[in-house]
């Protein structure tokens, strides 16, 4: 009697030969007519149970939600609840911590990075800067023929426009500037 009460409380899944077993008994034929009329009585009784629990529960249901309407909570108030609750939950775990504090540490590390090169950048235009300009007022360049010709270029635009302005009757000259 043991063995058969403790067959029946294990939670083990049926194994295929479990199954054909029990596909193959005749459980009818080896009940009594006593048995069976208690076990159909029972399942009757199982079945007005749960019909009242569904009931149950469907009351408790809508009584909840009409709580809830007059508190002024709504679906989405609800999601954002859980989500809240599912992101803490999530950020706790230890996986979560570890992988933040790789991004971080990277994330710094790459910060730097971009710093260096940036200085770099800046360097670099600062020297051509400077050579630029270091360029410029060498006498060479001065002496260059492109140079040369450019300032002709604009001593003939000044000299051109300096008649003009003095006809107009401008009483300020280009020489002024």
């Amino acid at each position: 009697m043991e063995a058969q009460a403790r067959g029946l409380l294990e939670t083990e899944p049926l194994q295929g030969r479990d199954e054909d077993m029990v596909a193959s008994a005749d459980f009818p034929s080896m009940l009594s007519e006593e048995e069976r009329e208690e076990l159909k009585a029972e399942l009757v009784q199982l079945e007005d149970e749960i019909t009242t629990l569904r009931q149950v529960l469907s009351a408790k249901e809508r009584h909840l939600v009409e709580i809830k309407q007059k508190l002024g909570m709504n679906l989405m108030n609800e999601l954002k609840q859980n989500f809240s609750k599912s992101w803490h939950d999530m950020q706790t775990t230890t996986a979560y911590k570890k992988t933040h504090e790789t991004l971080s540490h990277a994330g710094q590390k790459a910060t730097a990075a971009f710093s260096n090169v940036g200085t770099a950048i800046s360097k670099k235009f600062g020297d051509m800067s400077y050579s630029i300009r270091h360029s410029i007022s060498m006498p060479a360049m001065r002496n260059s023929p492109t140079f040369k010709s450019f300032e002709e270029r604009v001593e003939t635009t000044v000299t051109s426009l300096k008649p003009q302005t003095k006809e107009d009757g401008f009483c300020c000259s280009l020489d002024q500037f």
